[in-house]
């Protein structure tokens, strides 16, 4: 590829532009990037030294995303970085089965969702009515689904096919409903429950819970309970308490290494086997420390 030489004005151009964040820019910018050669890592190098935190944050941002040719690598990254956030570490997590994924198209998506949600919710609305709007977005109009009828494909668990499909398993469905949740400042929680996942809502009068497997059903505490003795498990407190990202992602790792033996496909039971192994290890040096 043929690099072109890069002017100190046209460096300090590039700079000012990086904290553009919508999505044509920012592909515009990758791709211009990708064709200044040695250039392109350079400038953002400059840039993410910048003392404004919004121009540094962005060229960090470019170059994590210029490293995206090794996306096993970059997930990888993530789990040793041990600064987990839930939609960052799903899109990694996608990256590693669809190197080619078009990350701003699913932010976009997930925009489009929220601000759905957002145009339907009325002004004051408690959680549990928010939740309801959710529904009728993500299940009703969208179309979201759990796949019943083939619960151990693992494109169920990979964020872009799930919203490309409208179909997932209840940790991925989950996700979705959660970060869709979060741009529209509703703070739920991943809660992993004995034999299944479902998404946690605290309010001062006490929690309850939703199960996006099953169209976004509304549970109270009992009704979580009741389902776990049905699985033969003692319910405990804890059950009903959020479960950290990080042991979600590797929840969704040890769901891929299932899922892919199932398939017979033995370099990513090996890929993801060795992911739960990272996040384990982390987990325990840290814990220990």
């Amino acid at each position: 590829m043929e690099t072109r030489k890069v002017t100190p004005a046209a460096r300090a151009a590039l700079i000012a532009l990086l904290d553009d964040t919508s999505p044509p820019v920012r592909q515009a910018l990758l791709a211009h990037f990708v064709g200044l050669g040695d250039d392109g890592p350079s400038i953002l190098q400059e840039g993410a030294s910048s003392p404004h935190r919004d121009t540094a944050a962005a060229a960090t941002w470019f170059l994590r995303e210029l490293k995206f040719c090794d996306p096993v690598a970059e997930f990888r990254g993530f789990i040793q970085s041990q600064n987990y956030e839930l939609e960052t570490g799903a899109l990694l997590l996608s990256r590693t089965i669809n190197p080619q994924l078009d990350v701003a198209a699913v932010c976009t998506q997930l925009d489009k969702l929220a601000a759905r949600v957002r145009k339907l919710t009325p002004k004051a609305a408690t959680m549990r009515a928010q939740c309801r709007v959710l529904n009728r977005v993500l299940f009703d109009e969208f179309g979201l689904r759990g796949n019943h009828e083939n619960y151990s494909d693992p494109q169920n668990s990979v964020l872009d096919q799930v919203l490309e499909r409208r179909l997932g398993i209840p940790i991925s469905l989950s996700i979705v409903y959660i970060i869709v949740a979060q741009r529209i400042g509703l703070e739920l929680e991943p809660v992993g429950v004995p034999g299944h996942f479902l998404v946690g809502g605290y309010e001062p009068e006490g929690p309850f819970f939703i199960d996006p497997f099953n169209a976004g059903m509304l549970l109270s505490p009992e009704d979580v309970f009741e389902r776990i003795r049905a699985l033969q498990h003692t319910p405990q407190l804890a059950d009903l308490a959020p479960t950290p990202v990080r042991e979600v992602l590797c929840r969704a790792c040890r769901n891929l290494v299932s899922h892919f033996a199932a398939a017979a496909d033995e370099a990513n039971v090996k890929l993801f086997a060795d992911f739960v192994s990272e996040f384990e290890a982390i987990y325990e040096r840290h814990a220990n420390s």
